[in-house]
């Protein structure tokens, strides 16, 4: 495996509805085709009303994660998912870090996520605290997690 350091990383908040195909193909590619989720469980008519974070390398998108209010206190980022090809290079934590200080930004106190299981440690080091018991969430082990927001961004 080669790598390439000569890229070019964006990492943005998306407009919709001009941003919404990229954001859709890198979330069918993930979540549809290479975890077997069906389209109606991720597209569930919470996007309209979420920021979206977009990633793009060399212009392409290639990682996506949505935040959701679920409050005045709490906002919940979901749907974090980086393309096969742009994987091992920290994008899905520099995602996870626009979606936290943008959370921040708007006044939440504390962020929730129901991480994929394997990918749990990322988001411990990033603060979240693990709750509670593994669960299934569209057949995969989840675990549900929480940060609360402070000085730091």
């Amino acid at each position: 495996m080669s790598s390439n350091f000569d890229i070019n990383l964006t990492i943005k908040v998306a407009k919709l509805p001009e941003d919404f195909s990229a954001m859709r193909s890198v979330r069918a590619a993930v979540f549809q085709l290479e975890q077997g989720i069906e389209p109606e469980l991720d597209f569930d008519g919470k996007d309209e009303t979420s920021d979206q974070i977009l990633a793009y390398m060399n212009a392409q998108p290639i990682g996506t994660a949505r935040i959701r209010y679920l409050d005045d206190r709490t906002a919940k980022i979901e749907r974090l998912a980086v393309l096969p090809i742009a994987r091992g290079k920290g994008i899905g934590k520099l995602i996870m870090e626009k979606a936290i200080a943008l959370a921040a930004q708007k006044k939440m106190q504390e962020v929730i996520i129901h991480s994929q299981e394997y990918i749990q440690r990322l988001h411990q080091k990033l603060g979240f605290e693990p709750e509670g018991a593994v669960f299934e969430e569209a057949g995969i082990p989840h675990v549900k997690m929480r940060k609360t927001l402070g000085s730091t961004y």
